[in-house]
């Protein structure tokens, strides 16, 4: 008898685990395409620009921002199948047929809920890891094919990164450019935020940009004392921005875990006792890493709930439970300022909540609460 019983939940584990994994390789794989497809309108379009981009070297990019763009399409993709799959099995009775066998949601959903966990774990190797050295890798792919141009391609109503300088300009005639805006940061800070009506490239003999002249300019600079307003004539802004992107060191949001804990211990053996925006940063990965334990949770009760089968209304439910995921790690990282406000615990929450609700719906549902 018992041993009917352990090899009728070996096969419902199974089963269940089948499904949930081919839909996860389809929402994973449909997200990470869209994903890409932001980067590749973001990023990669420069390198478009480029005569000097081949096939190859444009492969290259895109398989190092996979990485990056995995680490948010797996927790994505494992709400909306746990959504999909309950939502599909509940609405063909298949869930009723299996607390007809006296088997309860809790001990059914074991295989999946390990599932999720084992992406847990790859998502804090993309996060904490892998992501952020593909990301570095991209961006100084990118800068050398820029530095290898013998012209300097600035697209029209389009924002580009040159190290720490982000350069936009509405109108490029040339080396003549209108409505330009200057952003410079510094550990991932802006500083200095300028704009000019006009502006002339500066190159040197090798046709590279030396600097920038800005015409009638005005804007804004950090002090001691906070924002500043200058303007002037005009200004020469030299270009030793333009460096390979090695030289610069990464922003913050783009170091890998070592690197940010390395980085905490370096800023308080020099004395500063403020590390809350590396503390966001780190708690950030971490948390983020166990999303997927948490969207797992509450999409097998929500697509339960729902009771449908139709696609489209479980991806409109992942996407209004992503909004409200995201709304929290949004206001935690814009509080990264305000030690007072422990922003790095912040986090946390959304997972606590998810991760609190999805037992207490997957309770209700067995009938135990």
């Amino acid at each position: 008898m018992w041993r009917w019983v352990r090899e009728s939940m070996k096969t419902l584990h199974l089963y269940l685990l089948r499904q949930v994994m081919a839909t996860l390789v389809v929402t994973v794989s449909v997200f990470a395409f869209v994903l890409l497809l932001g980067n590749v309108l973001k990023d990669v379009l420069d390198l478009l620009a480029s005569p000097r981009t081949t096939a190859g070297l444009l492969f290259q990019a895109l398989a190092l921002l996979i990485p990056f763009v995995l680490s948010f399409a797996l927790p994505i993709g494992m709400l909306t199948a746990s959504l999909l799959t309950f939502g599909r099995l509940s609405a063909d009775q298949e869930l009723t047929a299996i607390r007809a066998g006296g088997i309860s949601l809790a001990s059914a959903i074991v295989p999946v809920v390990a599932l999720s966990l084992v992406l847990c774990g790859v998502c804090f190797w993309f996060i904490g890891d892998l992501g952020p050295r593909s990301r570095v890798a991209f961006k100084e792919l990118k800068d050398s094919v820029l530095r290898s141009q013998e012209t300097l391609s600035l697209g029209e109503g389009r924002y580009l990164e040159f190290g720490s300088v982000t350069l936009y300009a509405r109108k490029v005639d040339g080396d003549l450019l209108r409505d330009v805006r200057i952003f410079a940061f510094t550990n991932g800070v802006c500083y200095l935020d300028l704009f000019a009506p006009e502006a002339e490239l500066r190159r040197d003999s090798n046709r590279f940009p030396t600097a920038l002249s800005l015409r009638n300019f005005q804007g804004l600079v950090l002090m001691a004392g906070g924002w500043q307003g200058i303007s002037a004539e005009e200004r020469i802004e030299p270009f030793a921005n333009f460096r390979s992107a090695k030289l610069d060191p990464p922003k913050l949001s783009e170091m890998s875990m070592r690197q940010l804990l390395d980085e905490r211990t370096k800023r308080r053996a020099e004395g500063l006792k403020d590390v809350t925006p590396i503390e966001v940063q780190i708690h950030r990965q971490a948390a983020f890493s166990f999303a997927c334990l948490g969207f797992t949770l509450v999409g097998i009760p929500l697509g339960i709930r729902a009771h449908r089968r139709e696609t489209n209304i479980g991806v409109a439910m992942a996407l209004l439970l992503l909004l409200l995921y995201y709304s929290f790690i949004i206001v935690a990282q814009s509080l990264d300022t305000k030690p007072n406000w422990y922003p790095q615990y912040l986090l946390w929450i959304p997972n606590l909540l998810f991760q609190g609700a999805g037992v207490y719906l997957i309770r209700r549902a067995d009938g135990r609460a």
